[in-house]
C-alpha cells in the first residue's frame, strides 16, 4: 500500500522514517503546509512531497495524521471524506465533542485507529499476559521540559498513555472513579476500579525521564520499564527479619524475556495490514474517545 504522513513535526518525521522502512509500504508521501520542512524529511527518507491535500489524498491509501492536536478533527474529516484509511496520533481530537463528531463520520469498512504507541510496547504485551488480580497499580511518566509541546496539558500529552493502558488493557470496560491534583505541567490522578487504587503521575518538570508501571498482586509484584523494555516479577520473600539492627529480606526475582522492538514500527505495520485487510486497528476510535473523556475528567479536577 502507498502510505502518507500529514505533518512533519517530531512524530511525523518518525512516521515517515518507519513507513519508508516497511516492506508492506510502496511509496511514502508527505504533506505539510511547511513545504521546506516536508522537503527536508523527504530528502532524508526517500519519501515524496505532495503540494496540496487533494494531491496527497489522491495518491495515498492509508495515512498518519500527525498535525497538532487542535487540527486533528479538521484533518481527519478531510481524510475520512476521501475514503482513506487513517491513523490519528493521540489524542483522538482536542475535545470530547470533536471526538464524538469524528466518530460519527467514519463509514463501515474504513480503518481508523488512534496512535497510542505504548499499546505496542512489548512491556504492555507481557504485563497483560501475566497479570491476574491487581491489588494496586501505579504509573509514572515524567519528562524534562520540552519546547515541542504547546497548547496541551501534561494530562493529554503524557498521562493519556497510561490512561489507555489502565482502562483498555488492565481494566477494560470497568467502572471507575477518579480524583486528581496538580497543574498543567505536573499532575497526579488516583482512580479506583472496584477496590483497586490506580495511581497515575505525569510531569514535564522532571530532571530524569521516567516511564514505569508497578503492580502489586497477592503473591507477587510486577515492575516494568517502558524505555528499557524490561519486566521483573518479585515473589514474596522467602526469609525476612532483622540482623544487626538492619532489615533483611530475600526475594525471588524473575526477569522476564521480552522481545525488544521499536513500538512505532509495530504500530505502523499493524495499521498498514489492518487497512490492507479491511480489519479494525487494535486501538479503536471508541477507545480513543474514552481516553479523552478520562483526560477531561482528570483535567477538570486540576482546575478545582
Amino acid at each position: 500500500m502507498d502510505a502518507g504522513v500529514i505533518g512533519t513535526g517530531v512524530m511525523g518525521r518518525n512516521h515517515v522514517r518507519v513507513y519508508s522502512e516497511l516492506k508492506e509500504v510502496g511509496t511514502t508521501y508527505i504533506y505539510d503546509l511547511n513545504t521546506k520542512a516536508a522537503e527536508e524529511v523527504a530528502a532524508a527518507t526517500g519519501a515524496e512531497v505532495c503540494r496540496s491535500m487533494e494531491e496527497f489524498l489522491a495518491k495515498t491509501e492509508c495515512v498518519s495524521i500527525c498535525v497538532p492536536t487542535p487540527y486533528h478533527f479538521r484533518t481527519a474529516e478531510q481524510v475520512i471524506a476521501a475514503g482513506v484509511h487513517a491513523l490519528i496520533e493521540k489524542p483522538f481530537c482536542l475535545t470530547v465533542g470533536e471526538c464524538e463528531r469524528a466518530l460519527g463520520l467514519i463509514p463501515e469498512g474504513l480503518t481508523v485507529g488512534i496512535g497510542h504507541i505504548e499499546r505496542f510496547n512489548p512491556v504492555v504485551t507481557e504485563v497483560a499476559r501475566i497479570v491476574r488480580d491487581p491489588l494496586y497499580v501505579s504509573f509514572h511518566r515524567h519528562n524534562p521540559a520540552s519546547a515541542r509541546v504547546s497548547g496541551s496539558s501534561v494530562v493529554e500529552d503524557l498521562m493519556i498513555h497510561d490512561i489507555d493502558i489502565a482502562f483498555n488493557v488492565l481494566f477494560p470496560g470497568r467502572d471507575y472513579t477518579v480524583n486528581a491534583s496538580g497543574t498543567g505541567d505536573i499532575a497526579a490522578a488516583l482512580a479506583t476500579v472496584g477496590r483497586t487504587p490506580v495511581y497515575l503521575s505525569a510531569s514535564r518538570k522532571a530532571s530524569k525521564k521516567v516511564r514505569s508501571i508497578y503492580i502489586e498482586e497477592e503473591d507477587r509484584t510486577i515492575e516494568g520499564d517502558f524505555m528499557t523494555q524490561e519486566v521483573y516479577v518479585y515473589r514474596k520473600p522467602e526469609t525476612y527479619g532483622q540482623e544487626n539492627g538492619l532489615y533483611r529480606q530475600e526475594n525471588i526475582i524473575e526477569k522476564l524475556l521480552v522481545n525488544k522492538v521499536e513500538p512505532l514500527k509495530i504500530e505502523l505495520a499493524t495499521f498498514v495490514r489492518a487497512a490492507r485487510d479491511g480489519k479494525p486497528f487494535p486501538v479503536t476510535p471508541e477507545q480513543g474517545l474514552a481516553n479523552v473523556r478520562i483526560c477531561d475528567a482528570v483535567y477538570r479536577r486540576l482546575l478545582v
